[in-house]
């Protein structure tokens, strides 16, 4: 078996705090590493907090705000180089006069790479990003990025397929949102976190609005696809949500390797068996395409919306 170790991690950000959060990175990367993790990834905005970002100005926002070469981001890549392991953090970008909600992997060799969210909702004064983000990695694999919202939309994960990726990063905030859709996923009540009620806590995580909500989809990513995914997520209180965690890997078949129930924080760990990738079910699929058919997914059909629009309308969808 050629085997690779990597670890996913659930946390809570301190709102405002990079400096508090970027600590918490640090010491939850040491503890991965110190079982083995190659590569750790950490949940979308890590290092700044997420939900509660909507409510700042556009001037705030600014202020909050950094470069991928910035301080936060470079602390993260001398953090790699001395664990000689792969860190993968969100944090709030500011490039060529935008904001974006961003994702930088700092590689141990000093390489980093950052996705920017293609489906960026949060704020009208963040931009979604225009590109995909697959590279090489020092172990001999293809990983690619993919934000939250940005692993909904099936074409985004097959395009990251497509571009060679076997192994997709995926930090999320989710959980515990509100959803349009009837039979989406819902808000948690606050009181139940604030009760400390373990059982209450656990059986709502991974309820309807957690994990059951995530297994209905993410394991087809995986295994429609014949990719590994690394599922990162906040856990506890994001401003007036609560996000649920259930941070897991999952293998190409979709089958999940390693997760956890608890509802607080954790760092889970396992090894990506990568001998399945070649002979997945999803990676056969791949090879049976017909192009040629496909044409229609690249027309504008006249109905689309901004994603921010596409997520907040209320209005039912007519076809």
């Amino acid at each position: 078996m050629t085997a690779f170790r990597a670890a996913v991690v659930q946390f809570e950000p301190v709102p405002d705090q990079p400096v508090a959060n970027l600590a918490t990175v640090e010491r939850l990367a040491r503890e991965a590493v110190a079982d083995g993790a190659r590569l750790v990834v950490f949940p979308e905005q890590c290092l700044l907090g997420y939900w509660h970002l909507r409510r700042h100005t556009a001037e705030r926002l600014r202020e909050l705000a950094e470069p991928a070469d910035g301080p936060l981001v470079s602390q993260v890549v001398a953090l790699a180089k001395e664990l000689d392991a792969g860190l993968g953090v969100g944090f709030l970008e500011d490039a060529d006069g935008k904001l974006f909600n961003s994702y930088a992997v700092c590689l141990p060799n000093g390489e980093v790479h950052v996705h920017r969210k293609l489906h960026a909702f949060e704020h009208e004064a963040i931009a979604s990003g225009s590109s995909y983000t697959v590279f090489d990695t020092p172990w001999g694999f293809r990983a690619g990025v993919l934000i939250c919202y940005d692993n909904n939309l099936v074409e985004n994960v097959r395009i990251t397929a497509l571009l060679g990726a076997t192994v997709l990063i995926a930090p999320h905030q989710t959980g515990g949102t509100n959803s349009r859709s009837p039979h989406g996923m819902k808000p948690i009540p606050l009181e139940i976190w604030e009760s400390g009620d373990r059982a209450a806590i656990e059986a709502a995580f991974n309820g309807p609005s957690g994990r059951e909500w995530l297994l209905r989809w993410l394991p087809a990513r995986a295994h429609d696809n014949g990719m590994f995914v690394l599922f990162s997520n906040g856990v506890g209180r994001d401003d007036d949500e609560l996000r649920t965690g259930n941070a897991m890997i999952l293998d190409p078949y979709g089958r999940i390797v390693a997760e956890t129930p608890v509802p607080a924080e954790a760092v889970v760990t396992a090894d990506l068996d990568l001998d399945l990738v070649p002979l997945a079910t999803g990676r056969r699929w791949l090879r049976g395409r017909r192009p040629e058919l496909y044409g229609l997914l690249t027309q504008v059909m006249g109905d689309e919306l901004d994603p921010r629009t596409a997520r907040f309308s209320t209005e039912p969808v007519s076809r």
